[in-house]
């Protein structure tokens, strides 16, 4: 087996770096998030900001957890199916809908802007990390049925995040067109449904392999909490926007002429937020903090 980077006391104490590296990254995360918003960063920098801040917190907490070889297989699957399906629907429809990338994002691959990808790996890590403290899942085997209750729930807290984002994205900034605009904000249902068949295929995938292994990572500190962390970028981010808004009256239109008002867009996304994400992220905050604790009988037999 590939050397691991999973921890027991001994290999912890060999690796000082990695809890303060956990909060420092975790931290950035937010840091990026609101400095994008604040300072209206430009979306190709503020998109390559956040992506790459995600990106680096999943891949180092993914190593401490699941061991380089677990995490570089989440990502493969990840990028994998994201950009499948993602270059399917511009060709076809099918998932999301019909829309085209504009090339605010930057560079593609094939017919998906690069800073895609990253995005889905590191926001979609968050969502698997926030599932399984929900779950109170303290072995990453995936004990019962967490094999499959873990991608279902993770799935959610993605979409979640999706509905606090893509009308901004793509109604407001353009970072992508809905060819037939759509009943969110310029934004088709479709959309929606066809993230949580995309986000639950790697998630499920990803489980069928971690269901094989067995390991811990409640023995590094912070393991549980840094993902919390990172997680309020994604709450503060649609609050911070809709706070800050300074088009109060001007009003869009998306490719079907349908008119839309910027402020409403902000707020709603903001609401959105408040009653999606957050309660995702408080039930986190409350299961975490009986993770570690020993199992009693009663919830022992539920393994």
């Amino acid at each position: 087996m590939t050397t691991d980077l999973r921890t027991d006391s001994a290999t912890q104490r060999a690796r000082p770096w990695a809890t303060p590296l956990l909060w420092t990254v975790a931290a950035a995360s937010v840091i990026s998030h609101v400095a994008t918003v604040a300072l209206h960063l430009p979306q190709g920098v503020g998109g390559a900001l956040i992506a790459s801040t995600l990106t680096l917190f999943g891949l180092l907490h993914g190593a401490l957890t699941y061991g380089l070889r677990g995490i570089l297989i989440f990502l493969l699957i990840c990028l994998g199916v994201s950009n499948a399906f993602e270059n399917l629907s511009i060709m076809t429809g099918f998932p999301f809908g019909w829309y085209h990338y504009s090339d605010a994002l930057g560079p593609k691959l094939f017919l998906v802007p690069l800073l895609i990808g990253p995005a889905y790996f590191g926001m979609g890590y968050l969502s698997w990390a926030l599932a399984r403290a929900i779950l109170g899942d303290e072995d990453d085997r995936l004990l019962g049925l967490r094999w499959f209750t873990t991608p279902v729930i993770a799935g959610f807290i993605m979409v979640s995040w999706d509905l606090t984002i893509d009308p901004m994205a793509s109604t407001i900034n353009g970072s992508w067109v809905w060819r037939d605009g759509g009943s969110y904000f310029g934004v088709p249902v479709s959309n929606f449904l066809g993230w949580y068949l995309t986000v639950y295929v790697f998630f499920q995938w990803f489980a069928l392999y971690a269901r094989r292994r067995s390991a811990s990572d409640a023995k590094v500190p912070g393991c549980w909490i840094t993902p919390l962390l990172a997680y309020t970028a994604i709450i503060i981010a649609p609050i911070l926007s809709s706070i800050l808004d300074t088009e109060p009256t001007t009003v869009l239109a998306d490719p079907v002429g349908h008119l839309w008002q910027i402020h409403d867009i902000r707020s709603v996304e903001a609401l959105v937020c408040l009653f999606t994400a957050l309660p995702f992220w408080i039930l986190a905050v409350f299961k975490t903090g009986k993770v570690g604790r020993p199992l009693n009988h009663s919830e022992s037999q539920l393994h």
